[in-house]
């Protein structure tokens, strides 16, 4: 019986342990959510928050079990011209506080090819909380060669209904579907 176990535990000792999901941190010099929409025919008006923060748990042999947790002051949101941003502020979109917040935490990862998934998560605006999927893609993984530690590039893309988090004023004459494109590096965490 003891030559079993030791055999047993032999072997359990060779078998490789798996990785795990390592904590990495989201670069708020490196991290905007564009976001645009068409103005009544006219233009295409284009949006952004940028510096923004947030923690990702990145397994890179196994992407499933990654997670992402990001969040920013809706008062964070740039758009180039001041009165445009009050408006948004104002009653007829966001009506914000100063401490209100977007954020999104992913409840599933789909891998879908060798660097792209498609993430799953819990997207919170305007007080509405909706799953939202992200078509994630994993620009690179590696070492930086100016900070010398490990990064992580990834983009993403999806379409939100405004209407669906309380924010469609003037739909149709502004679209109700919005695009959103995503473009994130984080460093590991230390």
């Amino acid at each position: 019986m003891k030559s079993l176990l030791a055999s047993t535990a032999l072997m359990l000792a060779a078998i490789p342990a798996h990785a795990e999901a390592v904590k990495y941190t989201i670069d708020p010099g490196h991290a905007q959510v564009l976001f645009s929409f068409n103005h009544l025919g006219f233009s295409e008006i284009f949006g952004m928050f940028s510096g923004f923060t947030g923690d990702i748990a990145f397994d890179k042999e196994h992407p499933e079990n990654s997670t992402v947790s990001v969040s920013m002051p809706v008062k964070s949101m740039i758009t180039g011209f001041p009165a445009r941003f009050d408006h948004f502020m104002s009653a007829d979109f966001f009506d914000a506080t100063d401490d209100e917040m977007v954020s999104f935490v992913s409840t599933g990862i789909e891998v879908t090819g060798e660097n792209t998934a498609l993430i799953t998560g819990d997207f919170t605006l305007n007080g509405v909380t909706k799953p939202v999927v992200l078509d994630a893609v994993l620009n690179q993984a590696g070492m930086h060669p100016i900070e010398n530690k490990e990064w992580a590039g990834f983009d993403a893309t999806t379409t939100l209904l405004r209407s669906e988090y309380n924010l469609g004023a003037f739909v149709p004459y502004i679209p109700d579907e919005i695009p959103v494109s995503i473009s994130i590096e984080a460093m590991i965490a230390e």
